[in-house]
């Protein structure tokens, strides 16, 4: 099951232009990125590392450089559903809805991406 952005996507949101106006954190093999009921004001793009993407005591997904995640509660403005602690050293990119609101309007192709995340996403729930 693959969540990574295309290569020529993630070089784009890792361009300058991108860059100067998304905020980067690092984090430590162990810390929660965001747990379930926290904002959903961004999104993430795991740019180095590792992360696990949990819900109670169940592992729901892993993910690697270029995995995308938190994009539910950016577009339903909703709380986290699920926790994301990071299982490596690793940064990640926080897409902001401004941000995400270009990404859609500039590359076409982020949108198909995000629908596709979206779908694989809850077939996985409704097939378990």
């Amino acid at each position: 099951m693959k969540k990574s952005l295309t290569g020529w996507l993630l070089q784009e949101l890792l361009s300058d232009k991108y860059q100067q106006s998304a905020a980067v954190r690092t984090y430590e093999p162990g810390e929660y990125i965001f747990r379930v009921g926290d904002a959903g004001d961004y999104m993430g793009v795991l740019t180095s590392g590792r992360i696990e993407i949990r819900k109670g005591d169940k592992s729901i997904s892993i993910g690697e450089a270029g995995t995308m995640f938190g994009e539910m509660g950016l577009i339903d403005h909703q709380s986290r559903a699920a926790d994301v602690v990071a299982t490596s050293y690793c940064k990640v990119m926080e897409i902001r809805e401004g941000q995400f609101m270009a990404l859609v309007e500039e590359n076409p192709p982020f949108s198909l991406c995000v629908m596709r995340l979206l779908t694989e996403r809850l077939r996985q729930q409704t097939d378990t």
